[in-house]
Order: structure tokens, then C-alpha cells, then sequence
């Protein structure tokens, strides 16, 4: 099912807002900021194909040459974690992840990574999330990683969270570590442990083992992994189309809803922040009801005070 105009505007408007938080003020995104000048905090993009969107949003904010360099080894990190097609949107869409691959390889990269430590059998979450066929057509590679086969850990290494709060320490995919930037590229979903996942939360996607995140604190430890020092250039958030039932992975294209929207954001806070508030009448929830977006503020790694931030609007 498509959300109407009406029905995006009620998500992004004054209603929508105060449901979110009471300092968020109207988040619209039909209208054009004026009052503030220069390059945009975060871009927020309606109405187009996935790979159109992008291509608008990241002109935004300098072209994704702002972002990696020529002769650069690139990571591109997904969400890739289920086993399930693009109608039910529990990965990120193939067309945008195929569209920054090409991009990224345009811009001189020596190399484009694309990976995801998946719930189900990573192959069939690569074949039938249909990324795996648009990185390979975009000239990216595939590495494959699954939290339930141990034959995968030895590609992860221990890595320091000394900012963390609770979590401390974590065994991070070599891939993040080797590479000389990295880019997150999550999808707008409801969770049933963590209630919302999008830039912040698929982080836990780079872990070998997630599992600690709820025996520790979920949404404190989710926060804790985003003070990973080697932290993503760019947050490119997929709503094409965003679960709002039964987050995760889904169970039917009825979970999902059509937004056709994009969030680009250097403010992984910040952009979740937005996240939330563009899809609360989808999704029923709020700021509060997702702690680890406040607690990632708490960390300085972000703002929640999307009021003050430059955010350029584009309808298409």
C-alpha cells in the first residue's frame, strides 16, 4: 500500500512532529529552508526512484566525491540480513545500493565492497534481496558473512570502544577495518527488540556477534557500538519503501508501506532523528520510544535537535 500525500503530510507535519518530540517543531518536508545558508546537514529526497533519489540528494551535498577518493578502497554496508525479496522491505533496496556502487566506482575508487553479518543464509539474503545481482551488474563484490556460521569469525577483529557506556569492546568484519572509507546504507524499519532500525542500529550489522547487544542493553549498547572510532563518511537511509509491522524481516508486502523517501546525512543522530519523524504515522512511534538516538546524543555522536541543523527538502 502507498502513503497518499495526505497521509505524508500528516507524517512530516506539526501533528506528526509533536508526536515525535516536543522539541522537533514542524518537520516538513515540502518546504524549502530559507533561513540557512551553505552546504545542507542532511538531505531529504520524496517522490522518485530509488537510484533518482539518490542522485538528487547527493548533488546536494557536493557529489559523492566529497565522500571517497580516487584509488580508494570503498565498503558499502546494507542491510542484507533476510531472506527476503524487495516487494517486503526488510533489506535495503537493490536499485539505490546498485546506484552508489556505480557512483562510487565512477568517482575513482579502486575497489567497492558490499557486505552485511546476515540473520538468515547469507547467499540467499544476497540472491533474493536482489543486491547481490545489481552490486556485480554495478561492478562492486560481494563478501559473505553470517552471525550463525562460526566458520565467519575469523574475519572479524577486537576493536576498543572506549567511549562505550556498557559495551566496551566488540569484534568488528575485517572489511570496516581495511577499507579507507565506509558508507551505511540502512532501511526505515519497525524492530520488535530494538522498536525502530535504521542508520544507527545497522551498525549492528558490521559485529560478529550482535547477540551481546541484548543481553547487555540493547538500546544502550547500540549506541556504544556507533563510538566505533572508524565511524561511516555518509548515512544513506532507504525508504522507499519502510516496514511498519512486523520488523524485522517481515511476512508480507502488506508490512511495508510505499514512501518513495531518502535521508542522506553525514549525523547518523541526526538522521535517524528525521527517520523517526517522517515515518511516526506509519510506525507510532516516537524520539522517546527509541532510546538509542537520545543516547547516542548523550555520546556526542549526534544531534536529535533537527530544528538547528540545515536540512535541504527536494521533492520530485
Amino acid at each position: 500500500m502507498e502513503m497518499n500525500r495526505k497521509e505524508f503530510l500528516q507524517a512530516v507535519g506539526v501533528a506528526g512532529a509533536a508526536a515525535v518530540a516536543g522539541n522537533l517543531g514542524t518537520v516538513d518536508i515540502f518546504a524549502q529552508v530559507a533561513d540557512k545558508k551553505g552546504k545542507p546537514d542532511l538531505v531529504a529526497v520524496r517522490n522518485g526512484e530509488p537510484d533518482v533519489m539518490f542522485q538528487k540528494a547527493i548533488e546536494k551535498l557536493g557529489g559523492i566525491g566529497t565522500f571517497v577518493k580516487k584509488g580508494q578502497k570503498i565498503v558499502i554496508k546494507p542491510n542484507i540480513g533476510w531472506d527476503k525479496p524487495p516487494e517486503i522491505p526488510a533489506n535495503t533496496n537493490p536499485i539505490l545500493v546498485g546506484e552508489i556502487v556505480k557512483q562510487v566506482l565512477a568517482a575513482g575508487a579502486k575497489e567497492v565492497i558490499v557486505f552485511d553479518t546476515t540473520c538468515d543464509d547469507p547467499k540467499r539474503c544476497y540472491q533474493n534481496s536482489g543486491i547481490e545481482a545489481a552490486v556485480v551488474k554495478a561492478g562492486g563484490r560481494m563478501v559473505l558473512a553470517n552471525k550463525k556460521d562460526r566458520a565467519y569469525r575469523k574475519y572479524y577483529r577486537e576493536v576498543k570502544l572506549p567511549q562505550g557506556k556498557v559495551l566496551k569492546s566488540a569484534e568488528i568484519h575485517e572489511e570496516i577495518l581495511d577499507c579507507d572509507v565506509w558508507l551505511n546504507v540502512p532501511v526505515l524499519k519497525v524492530h520488535g527488540g530494538a522498536r525502530f532500525t535504521c542508520a544507527m542500529k545497522n551498525l549492528m550489522g558490521i559485529v560478529w556477534e550482535p547477540g551481546i547487544f541484548h543481553s547487555r542493553g540493547l538500546q544502550q549498547c547500540i549506541a556504544d557500538i556507533c563510538t566505533l572510532p572508524k565511524k561511516p563518511v555518509l548515512n544513506i537511509i532507504d525508504g522507499y519503501r519502510i516496514m511498519k509491522a512486523n520488523g524485522p524481516q517481515g511476512r508480507t508486502v502488506a508490512d511495508g508501506v510505499l514512501t518513495k523517501l531518502q535521508i542522506l546525512s553525514p549525523d547518523m543522530v541526526a538522521a535517524d532523528t528525521y527517520a523517526v519523524a517522517v515515518s511516526t504515522s506509519q510506525t507510532n512511534l516516537t524520539l522517546q520510544a527509541v532510546s538509542h538516538i537520545t543516547a547516542g546524543e548523550e555520546l556526542n555522536l549526534g544531534t536529535t535537535d533537527i530544528k538547528k541543523i540545515n536540512i535541504e527538502r527536494i521533492v520530485i
